[in-house]
């Protein structure tokens, strides 16, 4: 069993060698952590308290979030109030959401933002602290409506998620992500989309439809090598391809 454990994991951090971008890393990740009930995947450095909006953005560098609620969460100043952030920021151990709700009961704003998850079936999550060679705090969080992971799979999964986090990190900066040809309109909305507007005030503003914004984010998400919105702005704020 053992010899077989580690032919797994040196499989894995093979197949993440050949990763080309943080979106494929995302994905070779969720479909190993699929048999714990993960469906949704976040992992970014915690920006210091305050930053705006496209400062906390730009910290993001794995993203499979479901797009309404990372708009939400970033349009609201979420960021500086989410009792998992502020527990990555106080120790470095790994945690249960579930864990932490007796810390957060009495805090309403915290609460509202748990049960607002929720509504986005992000009900049950788990989040490793880790730390850059710089001193950065990123947080990783894996999340899904039901999670099954017992004691005994936390530090396997703490070692998948510190080898995805060096893959992404370094694919991120990566000078050939530096030229991303987005024409115009593409740009545009990922603008509007970076000030956390929805596909109805961007069509608004660009004077489209709700699915031409849609088709102009994604094809930017296609260049980018993206899995969400929320991720293509970040990609786009880090190469300066919108402000």
């Amino acid at each position: 069993m053992a010899g077989r454990a580690l032919s797994d994991t040196i499989a894995f951090i093979q197949r993440l060698d050949q990763a080309r971008s943080p979106a494929e890393v995302c994905a070779m990740l969720l479909d190993i952590t699929r048999r714990f009930g993960v469906e949704r995947v976040l992992a970014g450095l915690i920006p210091m308290p305050g930053a705006d909006r496209t400062t906390q953005l730009s910290h993001v560098v794995m993203s499979a979030w479901p797009e309404e609620w990372a708009r939400r969460y970033f349009s609201h100043g979420y960021l500086f109030r989410d009792p998992t952030i502020e527990q990555v920021q106080r120790a470095a151990t790994p945690f249960l959401w579930s864990e932490l709700e007796p810390t957060y009961r009495s805090d309403v704003t915290a609460r509202r933002i748990m049960n607002e998850a929720g509504e986005f079936k992000l009900r049950e999550g788990y989040t490793i602290p880790l730390v850059t060679l710089e001193g950065d705090i990123a947080g990783f969080s894996l999340a899904g409506e039901h999670l099954e992971i017992a004691p005994e799979d936390r530090p396997m999964l703490m070692l998948v998620a510190t080898y995805a986090l060096g893959r992404a990190l370094p694919l991120r900066r990566s000078p050939k992500q530096s030229v991303v040809d987005l024409t115009v309109r593409e740009r545009e909305a990922l603008q509007w989309a970076a000030e956390g507007l929805s596909d109805s005030n961007i069509g608004e503003r660009m004077g489209i439809s709700e699915h031409g914004v849609d088709k102009h984010i994604r094809a930017a998400r296609s260049k980018l090598g993206t899995t969400s919105r929320t991720h293509a702005v970040a990609e786009a704020l880090r190469q300066n391809l919108i402000e």
